[in-house]
């Protein structure tokens, strides 16, 4: 909007597209690392003022930077006054909305439910700082804790606390730790986590904060809240998406374009049927999608009803050889390329493992936070193909889970390396 209005009132044949795209870009870079827009409903006024200095003093630095390396002079002289007249209007208008949302939550609107687990003092300090502050848009609904209390909103016991959560849209849970037990407390968590409701600690004033947790303040009160997973942040899927999408050209364009008619040729003349093997997968969410293949098995009826085993009678001697080099799944690049798989993920499962899963593995329904992938840190570490035991499937979990909290791009780039090498090397369960 900026670089728009600038663009709208500097004269047309001055304007710098190079100066523009150059502070946009350092806009945006300065902006992420100065956490410039994680801007809560909790956050001091003083928080705020921080945060403004800090990214105009930096992006200043970056501004002078410019001139200094490219020596443009007085060619972009009114455009940068236009620039610096729009960051004094940033600055204003961040403290007016911060400021007109404050007050319309004090008029009861974009609230949110809330509850406290626990009855100790620093329980009854928060309470009391979300029924003060209205400006925060807080609503506290209760008290639960195992403990009898004579507190004036104690609802019930922990059991009841869930149950409560359940019936009234309570959106967020504050668990005092001194007063639960660590059984009980990894209930709620486990329970915030699987309902997606926010969950905080009220720590102790000597508690030690566990690494898992930032600590926050709401005034003068300290929260901890758990730390944000790698694929809660906007800018994973941003360098996710990108690095599938041009990825996956390449591959489609160097590789697939040539190997695949090919590939054709060999499947068709070895056994009847279609080039493709298509199949409903879950996907992010559960959303259901086509997850594509090249057909290595003879047509038959068990396809939907029954994985793959070793020696298997269903598959072609084209088809073993697909197989054993991963060459099938060469097709799931288009799936890549519409945004229903990425390159790096948890293996999406046959829509008959996925519910006999859900039930009987803790923490499945996790491996549905993320897009599925081609290839995944469960396989490479020795967990594909059939499920012989119980375990096998809880170490895939496992791992898919750890992926997913501990995501990075280098882990993508290292998972992408020892699938290309493991396809050389060869797997013993690629059947």
């Amino acid at each position: 909007m900026v670089n728009a209005v600038v663009y709208y009132f500097s004269e047309k044949s001055s304007f710098n597209i190079q100066l523009s795209a150059y502070l946009t870009l350092f806009w945006l870079l300065i902006s992420y690392y100065t956490k410039f827009y994680n801007v809560y409903r909790y956050t001091h006024v003083l928080r705020l003022l921080t945060l403004l200095i800090s990214q105009f003093f930096v992006f200043l630095l970056s501004f002078f930077a410019y001139f200094t390396l490219f020596k443009e002079g007085e060619i972009v002289s009114k455009q940068s006054n236009i620039v610096f007249f729009f960051i004094v209007i940033i600055t204003f208008l961040k403290f007016l909305f911060f400021f007109l949302l404050k007050y319309y939550r004090q008029s009861g609107k974009n609230y949110r439910n809330v509850v406290v687990f626990g009855q100790s003092k620093s329980a009854q300090n928060v309470a009391e700082m979300f029924n003060k502050q209205q400006g925060l848009g807080y609503r506290f609904q209760g008290f639960f804790s195992d403990r009898t209390s004579n507190l004036k909103n104690y609802k019930g016991t922990i059991k009841d606390g869930l149950e409560f959560i359940k019936k009234n849209e309570i959106e967020e849970v504050y668990c005092e730790e001194s007063s639960i037990t660590r059984q009980k407390l990894l209930e709620v968590r486990t329970f915030c986590n699987q309902y997606k409701i926010k969950f905080s600690l009220i720590p102790e004033t000597k508690a030690i904060y566990s690494k898992d947790f930032i600590l926050e303040h709401y005034g003068t009160l300290p929260i901890l809240k758990p730390k944000q997973l790698p694929f809660e942040r906007v800018e994973t899927h941003l360098i996710k998406r990108s690095f599938d999408i041009v990825f996956s050209l390449i591959i489609c364009v160097l590789l697939l374009s040539w190997l695949l008619p090919i590939l054709w040729v060999i499947v068709k003349f070895n056994s009847r049927g279609s080039f493709f093997f298509k199949q409903k997968r879950d996907g992010i969410n559960g959303k259901q999608f086509y997850c594509y293949k090249i057909r290595s098995m003879k047509k038959n009826d068990l396809a939907d009803r029954k994985s793959t085993t070793k020696n298997d009678d269903r598959i072609t001697s084209v088809g073993a050889f697909l197989r054993k080099t991963s060459l099938d799944e060469l097709p799931q690049f288009f799936n890549v390329l519409l945004g229903d798989m990425s390159i790096v993920g948890p293996r999406p499962h046959m829509n008959f493992q996925t519910k006999k899963y859900l039930i009987e593995i803790d923490n499945y329904l996790l491996r549905n936070s993320v897009k599925p992938g081609i290839t995944g840190l469960a396989q490479v570490s020795g967990y594909r193909g059939e499920v012989k035991q119980k375990s096998d499937i809880e170490n895939r979990v496992r791992l898919d889970v750890f992926y997913i909290e501990n995501w990075s791009f280098f882990l993508d780039l290292k998972i992408i390396v020892q699938t290309v090498l493991s396809v050389f090397k060869g797997e013993e369960k690629a059947y």
